[in-house]
């Protein structure tokens, strides 16, 4: 089978198509959705993408968080659906409330754009596991508002949980507690990281480092994760 990949725009999206291009490339097929439907139309996983959905006002995914597609995705990620939240669409996720904490403003202040090395803390989500546990990776990485908070009981939990999927490696760029780069929820469909994995699915044009320059494809496997997770619970 060819799993279908619903990748939603909102006002304001701006990595939608990059996305949709990485479903492609990992052998998928996207399909485009609409943050005003109330259809999911039969995907197999969702993406919430990059973006400033409507310009970040009162704060970055609150509005998107209570678009009307997003009772379907609550909905269909309750019944086991994989989906995977980028930047901006890890915002929405939380403040969806289907991933726990928050994000704020960079602690410096600044918007910041970084090829981001990270470690893969889980790997066993429907969006990891094509990665090895501890397994370091390096992500292209574009944010404002990305520092990870959550109170002392919720990291307790999250932490001793396992419900960290990624931790930042080298430096923390924007003062998320405890390294935090990505979550999953507890039975591991549900995914938000800030660094953007679609940028780093093409030889030639992902992040250059030293052991493979200009050459990182490691935001693939995200994508071929969900293509097994879908396989697996259809076989």
């Amino acid at each position: 089978m060819t799993a279908r990949i619903g990748v939603i725009t909102f006002p304001g999206s701006l990595d939608d198509r990059d996305a949709q291009r990485a479903v492609r490339i990992a052998g998928a097929e996207p399909v485009a959705l609409w943050h005003g439907s109330h259809d999911l139309e039969g995907v197999d996983a969702v993406i919430l993408p990059g973006g400033f959905s409507y310009g970040d006002y009162l704060r970055a995914g609150a509005i998107a968080a209570h678009a009307p597609i997003m009772a379907e995705v609550a909905d269909a990620a309750a019944k086991g659906m994989p989906v995977l939240g980028i930047c901006n669409g890890f915002q929405m996720l939380v403040e969806a409330h289907l991933l726990p904490g928050g994000l704020i403003r960079n602690a410096h202040q600044q918007f910041i754009r970084r090829d981001q090395r990270l470690r893969v803390e889980n790997a066993s989500t429907a969006w990891t596991n094509a990665f090895e546990q501890g397994e370091e990776i390096v992500i292209p990485l574009k944010n404002a508002d990305g520092g990870y908070i959550a109170d002392d009981e919720t990291l307790k939990r999250i932490e001793g949980e396992g419900q960290v999927a990624f931790r930042y490696l080298g430096v923390n760029p924007n003062g998320s507690l405890d390294d935090i780069a990505g979550l999953t929820n507890e039975r591991g469909n549900v995914v938000g990281l800030m660094p953007h994995p679609e940028h780093a699915v093409e030889p030639g044009f992902g992040p250059g480092i030293p052991a493979a320059m200009r050459s990182g494809i490691d935001g693939l496997r995200f994508f071929e994760s969900a293509i097994a997770a879908v396989v697996a619970q259809t076989a």
